[in-house]
């Protein structure tokens, strides 16, 4: 535990957007919430330490507003078309569970682009194996073999998009993206 303490300098930037959520959660910037963050944040990081990371980031600013810009339109895209599909007067859409095979091998990036596609509204990731890099997704709307392949597609866009705005040259290489 001492030695999670003098690793918390090494983690001021976790440190710090953990407090800028704490302030947002509490809904202002205050001595109160600002001190409350620092103490919420110190004893989550000292008692549920992350895995390190750093030897797999390294952010592309301009690729990651553009990550950022295109995540949220198939963000609102999505749950237009979700909504859409809720009130409109013909059958509910069918529904499939497609396997997407990611190129990166890298538990962060499997990890990243699951919790992306969950994101997006008409698909939820059911199931993530490790050992193969395969994430298996609930599609609303794929009703046939091209409509499947298309969501597949979207999410091996995700992914490349993810990979280019945060990996590593070694990550991208390994991924085939060099």
């Amino acid at each position: 535990m001492k030695r999670r303490l003098l690793d918390l300098p090494k983690n001021w930037m976790g440190l710090l957007v953990s407090v800028i959520f704490w302030c947002m959660l509490w809904g202002g910037v205050d001595a109160k919430n600002v001190l409350g963050g620092i103490l919420a944040a110190t004893i989550v990081f000292v008692l549920f330490p992350m895995p390190p990371t750093g030897h797999e980031i390294t952010i592309r600013p301009l690729r990651f507003v553009y990550f950022v810009g295109v995540f949220l339109f198939d963000m609102v895209k999505s749950a237009i078309e979700v909504a859409w599909y809720s009130i409109r007067p013909a059958p509910q859409p069918l529904n499939s569970v497609i396997a997407v095979k990611l190129r990166s091998r890298s538990d962060l990036f499997l990890t990243g682009t699951g919790m992306l596609s969950t994101l997006i509204p008409g698909s939820v990731v059911v199931e993530a194996q490790r050992a193969t890099g395969t994430l298996f997704l609930h599609v609303i709307a794929a009703e046939d073999e091209e409509q499947a392949e298309q969501a597949r597609q979207r999410v091996l866009e995700q992914e490349e998009r993810l990979l280019w705005a945060m990996a590593r040259r070694e990550i991208l290489e390994e991924a085939g993206l060099r």
